[in-house]
């Protein structure tokens, strides 16, 4: 099975500058994870948006490279069953001419 989260959009803190430090900015996450699906064995979407706003809410990453290290890590933890995990996170607003985002895919 692949379970697909697609432009998760929410305000958080996360970057360098010092402006992104004071003020939250919109992030979108898309998800995409594989596992092997069982009754005993499933993906609860709701819990992995949940688990994501937390994460980034309650870390304020300076760092997209960290954010999506630490979305990686909190879902490997809760859904060991995931087999392949692709992440992206986008800042649509950060530039005035572009969405800035930065992605990885990971085979378990």
């Amino acid at each position: 099975m692949n379970i697909h989260i697609e432009d998760l959009t929410f305000d958080v803190i996360i970057g360098l500058l010092d402006f992104e430090r004071d003020k939250p900015q919109r992030v979108i996450i898309n998800l995409e994870a594989s596992y092997d699906y069982s009754d005993e064995q499933f993906i609860d979407y709701a819990d992995i948006v949940l688990l994501i706003k937390d994460k980034l809410k309650t870390e304020r990453y300076t760092l997209l490279e960290n954010a999506l290290l630490g979305i990686k890590e909190i879902l490997q933890i809760t859904y060991p069953h995931i087999e392949t995990l692709s992440i992206k996170i986008s800042k649509p607003d950060i530039l005035s001419d572009c969405t800035v985002s930065l992605s990885k895919t990971w085979d378990y």
